[in-house]
């Protein structure tokens, strides 16, 4: 127990404090108390409190501290920037590092600055609920509000550290839960028909998640066929890896006699450094089919890396002149340029994932072979998000509709009109 006060020095200016000479007399300062309690990480923390009148109210106040469970004493003091920051150095062994760069980026540039001075221990869902309000009015940089889908990922974010800290005994509840957040709808991916792409030649406005027609992935790839990655442009049009699963591509990951592929692990880029894991999820990890075409391409692209380096082929497959693996950010902005080259529509290298899906449903495979062989662990997320359905392919699910009713109905119809409309 001991008594300070905020009286300041005369010359310097700083607190007194414990040293004032007037703390012997009744009602000048106030009286705190310090202990020592079991802190969250197992060590010992010690716990400051005060501002208490007298001393027996600092001494009350320190035994209901030691009363507590230590975590739940240690929180009297912390506040929501102090655990957000233990959390993200706690989280960083067990998540890959590019999801603890987004987890860091979400906590510095819109948590703390909401919610960091606030203690944690008496966080309210309106206090969350109001710095959520905020976020979702923030503009971006091209002026824009902020998304749905970012907002929802930063509430995700505090919903999963303050799930952590109730794990701990910090808190009792999770006041991140039942918020009103934004609804916004996910952008679907619309193909690069004719008049889209007359409208993006004209004025420049483009969809925010757009795939090629089979016209013009069939242009990219016929462009290409004498890049030195045409492998990998074809590999990733016509199975839909994705960027890091491709640029960590082995060698010994594929069995071109068994026409086979198998994809066991990415490359992920964080802060200019390359980091092997395994895929986004453990449905990521799968064995691919190939065609005889991709055969005969991989094997194209097997002897032509014998005859240079002069020995059989092994560890990654894709790799510069000089030998270097090529990285997912570099295979990126490579594919930016060839497509700002050849004049297309802009569509992202991801958006080629998305275009294999839709070519595989416009050949007709089933779903759950698409999802398979796209890596996602539902299938409801491949036919949500993936498959863009072309417009001939549409059109003639259309046509068989009619011929099926038709056949079974008896009436007669003039299909002359609508043959020459």
């Amino acid at each position: 127990m001991y008594k300070r006060c905020g009286c300041r020095d005369g010359v310097t200016g700083r607190q007194l404090g414990v040293r004032c000479a007037r703390l012997a007399e009744a009602g000048h300062g106030r009286w705190y108390f310090a202990v020592q309690v079991p802190g969250v990480d197992g060590r010992r923390a010690r716990v400051r409190q005060g501002g208490y009148a007298t001393r027996a109210d600092a001494e009350r106040a320190c035994w209901q501290v030691q009363d507590l469970p230590g975590p739940q004493a240690q929180v009297r003091t912390w506040t929501v920037r102090r655990w957000l920051e233990f959390w993200l150095s706690e989280v960083q062994g067990r998540l890959r590092p590019s999801t603890v760069r987004s987890y860091r980026t979400i906590v510095y540039q819109h948590l703390i600055p909401q919610l960091g001075r606030e203690r944690l221990s008496k966080l309210r869902t309106v206090q969350v609920q109001r710095a959520m309000d905020a976020i979702s009015r923030q503009r971006v940089r091209d002026g824009r509000l902020i998304s749905p889908g970012t907002v929802n990922r930063i509430r995700a974010v505090l919903r999963s550290s303050l799930n952590e800290a109730r794990r701990r005994g910090m808190i009792g509840h999770n006041p991140a839960w039942r918020l009103r957040l934004p609804n916004g709808a996910r952008p679907h991916a619309v193909v690069w028909d004719d008049h889209r792409e007359q409208v993006w030649r004209e004025t420049g406005l483009r969809p925010a998640v757009a795939v090629w027609d089979l016209k013009h992935l069939a242009r990219f790839l016929e462009a290409v066929r004498d890049d030195p990655l045409f492998a990998l442009w074809w590999l990733v049009a016509l199975r839909g890896p994705r960027r890091g699963e491709i640029a960590g591509l082995r060698w010994e990951d594929i069995d071109l006699a068994a026409a086979e592929l198998s994809i066991k692990e990415q490359v992920i880029v964080v802060g200019g450094k390359e980091y092997l894991g395994p895929p986004k999820s453990p449905a990521g990890v799968r064995t691919l089919a190939l065609d005889e075409a991709t055969v005969a391409i991989l094997w194209e692209l097997w002897r032509a890396q014998g005859q240079l380096l002069g020995r059989v082929p092994s560890g990654r497959v894709f790799r510069h002149r000089d030998g270097r693996p090529v990285r997912p950010d570099w295979v990126t902005r490579r594919f930016a340029a060839l497509v700002k080259l050849l004049g297309l529509p802009p569509v992202r290298l991801h958006d080629l994932r998305h275009g294999a899906a839709s070519v595989a449903a416009a050949a007709g495979v089933d779903l759950k072979v698409i999802q398979h062989d796209i890596g996602h662990s539902s299938a409801v997320t491949t036919a949500d998000t993936y498959v863009s359905v072309f417009r001939q392919v549409a059109a003639a699910a259309a046509r068989a509709s009619a011929e099926l009713l038709l056949s079974h109905a008896r009436i007669r119809l003039s299909l002359e009109g609508a043959a020459q409309a």
